[in-house]
């Protein structure tokens, strides 16, 4: 493996499981030191102690925990280089705005935007500090495409960290600050797996959709991030990085 991220520091949120373990595995295979935040303490210890990082337990809608997390980090190796705020929620009362109520609406928006929002003001004074840095925020296709199928809070959510990323990006950019928003298609996690072995035809409407004809790996997206946390990216900042299959630039898909 290239060492892209040698002597470099980066925090992954969400980092136990899915996209953001897939994340840490490639950070740290690139060379960089990992810390892995993460609400449960078993898999996110678990990770952490998989590749020598430093596991620190969090609730990422609580700010003074979101504080302490990048201070930790910088108290422990130096100094901040990465972001990666991906943790999320996608819940089953997250539905049509018909059905959806006001508190799972302001759940999903409280741990898929407002963290966010939280994780970049913290993370980037440290970055200033820094004199440079790469933050990668998690959005989704659904912030591009829309859908009959509607998880209304989720889509609005992602759509929020797709626009502040923009901003952001824009931001700080002559501060040598790059934010870009990371725009994932369906991923088979465990959360899509259990989702859809329930409910066969929901899984077929969807791939349908995708002109690769599958969903894809955590691995795949993990390659995506770890692009856009290195120097390959060094002109990208304040952009959506689609890697979707091919969603967003279909309009019908082969047979």
């Amino acid at each position: 493996m290239v060492q892209r991220l040698e002597g470099r520091v980066a925090v992954v949120t969400g980092g136990g499981s899915g996209i953001g373990l897939a994340t840490v595995r490639r950070f740290a295979s690139e060379g960089a030191k990992v810390v892995v935040a993460d609400l449960d303490p078993a898999t996110g210890k678990a990770a952490a102690d998989e590749v020598g990082g430093l596991f620190v337990q969090v609730d990422v809608t609580d700010e003074e925990q979101v504080k302490a997390l990048f201070q930790t980090t910088v108290d422990t190796y130096g100094k901040l280089d990465i972001a990666f705020n991906n943790a999320g929620i996608s819940p089953p009362d997250d539905d049509s705005i018909l059905t959806t109520g006001i508190e799972a609406w302001e759940r999903v928006q409280k741990v898929n935007l407002t963290s966010v929002y939280l994780c970049c003001k913290y993370a980037i004074p440290h970055m200033q500090a820094n004199g440079k840095g790469s933050i990668i925020n998690t959005a989704s296709f659904v912030a591009t495409m829309g859908a009959a199928t509607s998880q209304i809070s989720y889509t609005a959510s992602k759509g929020g960290v797709l626009a502040m990323s923009r901003e952001l990006g824009v931001q700080f950019a002559r501060e040598g600050i790059r934010v870009n928003a990371l725009s994932p298609g369906p991923v088979n996690t465990p959360l899509l797996r259990e989702l859809f072995a329930k409910d066969p035809e929901r899984a077929a409407r969807r791939l349908v959709h995708v002109p690769l004809g599958r969903f894809a790996e955590p691995e795949e997206i993990a390659a995506a991030v770890a692009f856009l946390a290195s120097d390959d990216s060094s002109f990208m900042t304040a952009s959506n990085f689609l890697v979707d299959g091919g969603i967003a630039g279909a309009y019908v898909t082969p047979l």
